[in-house]
């Protein structure tokens, strides 16, 4: 099948998703989840194919990570549907309502988009958290993963194209409303983004090359989810056990995603206390990259850790640089406004959190820092769509328009108005 065949096909999937009603959906949502859940074997083979040829190619182990699967994270994927399945039906719900003084009734009511094209890496956990909240929001969908993934996305869509057969019958499973573009051929995305005239908006998820191109070649509407240069600053009030677990859990938990922390903000007043506290915190587990009013802080107190960690001086790439990795770039400042000040400067306009005590500085960091999530005495880790009650997400959209943030069902809806009248005329 090639790519316009599977754009026709995705398009006559979503006249018929689009007149679904919510239990249908349901209905077909549940069909893929049983199938998912007996065809785990299946899928994890596929998996490890992947994985093998990651680590043979050198991939770095915090991006094997992001590709591979195991039995509990297809449970996780399989609770993602369960969420979504729980989400209230977006389409048909009436944004606002009003009569006109001459009697028109007007509803904004939510509709599909139609045709969506998402495009990403490596995480083939996104094949089925993309298809759940397009299916569920009446989208047709065609996917294109990484070539890194090619055998899990294959095997996935295989699993979720069995799972809507087996409810067809009875009216729910739409097997046309997705589809994978696997030739692992870079062309291929660039004729994807030529589709105007099939696909109705493209959403690109992964690093900032890939977002680069997205937005360079594509000839249709974009939802831009950005990469994560995320920081976490450590104001001279702040509760340093705290900052500490914080800074800990945003680098250390899953390095290799968007929302992990990539820079390390504090406070000029705070640097000789709370520093060592975060050496021995991390316990050697990544590197350190130091500006000069920090880096021998951090030596000192490395030099007395039992588990030494890498130190270095910071070079200005390093403040722009999404790690993906263990690696925390560190600087100091003089002050909240400064600390905004760099943030803004810096960041992907994904997620920044600020440790503090201090409520006025709180409320400044918040109302100044330009970025799709903004924090206080919490971890950037919870910007995700099953930590915000979404279940599974599309991505984090950092820019302004239609939606910013993480992404659920009603992110691939827009509104049309319907008018009701009584033979008026103008």
């Amino acid at each position: 099948m090639n790519l316009e065949n599977i754009y026709k096909s995705l398009r006559e999937g979503a006249k018929a998703l689009a007149l679904l009603n919510g239990n249908q959906k349901n209905a077909a949502l549940e069909s893929v989840k049983v199938a998912l859940a007996e065809n785990k074997s299946v899928i994890l083979a596929a998996n490890e194919k992947d994985v093998a040829k990651a680590r043979e190619k050198g991939m770095k182990e915090s991006l094997v990570d992001r590709l591979k699967l195991t039995n509990e994270r297809i449970d996780s994927i399989i609770n993602g549907i369960d969420s979504v399945i729980r989400q209230p039906d977006p389409i048909g719900e009436i944004v606002a309502g009003w009569n006109t003084n001459n009697g028109l009734n007007i509803r904004q009511v939510r509709v599909p988009m139609g045709v969506a094209a998402v495009i990403y890496e490596s995480r083939p956990n996104v094949t089925v958290d993309v298809f759940a909240l397009a299916y569920k929001s009446g989208n047709a969908v065609l996917l294109r993963g990484s070539s890194s993934a090619l055998e899990s996305n294959r095997a996935i869509l295989k699993v979720i194209k069995a799972g809507l057969e087996n409810c067809k019958v009875a009216g729910a499973g739409i097997p046309l409303a997705i589809e994978l573009a696997d030739s692992g051929d870079h062309a291929e995305v660039d004729e994807i983004l030529s589709a105007k005239d099939y696909i109705d908006v493209v959403l690109p998820r992964g690093g900032v090359n890939l977002i680069k191109t997205v937005e360079k070649k594509k000839k249709m509407p974009v939802i831009e989810t950005g990469s994560g240069i995320c920081h976490a600053f450590v104001d001279e009030s702040a509760d340093f056990e705290m900052a500490a677990n914080i800074a800990a859990n945003g680098k250390l938990q899953r390095p290799g995603v968007c929302n992990a922390i990539e820079c390390l903000l504090v406070h000029e007043k705070a640097a000789k206390e709370f520093l060592p506290k975060l050496v021995a915190k991390f316990d050697g587990k990544a590197a350190f990259r130091c500006d000069e009013a920090s880096y021998q802080i951090v030596m000192e107190a490395n030099n007395q850790a039992t588990n030494k960690a890498e130190v270095s001086k910071a070079i200005p790439e390093d403040f722009d640089t999404e790690f993906l990795d263990y690696i925390l770039a560190i600087k100091t400042v003089s002050s909240t406004e400064e600390a905004i000040d760099f943030i803004n400067a810096h960041n992907t306009k994904h997620s920044e959190t600020i440790i503090t005590k201090n409520t006025d500085n709180a409320k400044t960091f918040q109302a100044k820092v330009d970025a799709s999530c903004v924090y206080v005495n919490a971890s950037t880790r919870f910007t995700d769509g099953e930590m915000f009650g979404f279940g599974a997400e599309l991505g984090i959209s950092t820019q302004k328009m239609h939606i910013r943030g993480p992404m659920g069902l009603k992110a691939l809806t827009t509104t049309k108005y319907l008018i009701d009248g009584e033979g008026q005329i103008r």
